[in-house]
């Protein structure tokens, strides 16, 4: 297990299921939150790969900061079919500022763990995410 900043550890957990998205695309998307108690980050919720990106946002909490990452697919402007990976730091400005600092402390550290991330987003609310800005940084 990983420590960042924070001293918060990242699960072993947290590695294996970026692992088996980037490489057997067995999931959607994944987030992740910081436990406390544990001190360590851990994954909350597996999205399956038939989900979309407007089910992915429905698992983000409107008061709490989170981690996330979503696998995007994507057509170019030629019609290839491509896919990229975004990690995303969703941080509402309504959640607490104690859970904001923890959350931007532990951030770069646990990116590191997660080797393949494509593409970096921060949200504080949920128009920094929507999937016009998720297509305008993909091409």
């Amino acid at each position: 297990m990983a420590n960042s900043a924070s001293g918060m550890a990242v699960n072993d957990d947290c590695k294996l299921k970026f692992l088996e998205l980037k490489a057997k695309r067995t999931h959607r998307f994944i987030i992740y939150k910081i436990d406390e108690k544990l001190k360590q980050i851990i994954v909350e919720k597996l999205g399956e790969p038939t989900l979309n990106y407007d089910d992915f946002i429905t698992h983000l909490p409107a008061n709490e900061c989170r981690y996330a990452i979503f696998d995007f697919d994507f057509f170019t402007e030629e019609n290839v079919p491509k896919s990229k990976i975004f990690f995303i730091a969703w941080s509402p400005d309504t959640s607490k500022v104690r859970s904001k600092m923890l959350y931007a402390s532990s951030k770069e550290s646990f990116k590191r763990e997660l080797d393949g991330i494509q593409v970096e987003l921060q949200a504080t609310d949920p128009s920094e995410m929507d999937l016009e800005v998720i297509k305008g940084r993909a091409n």
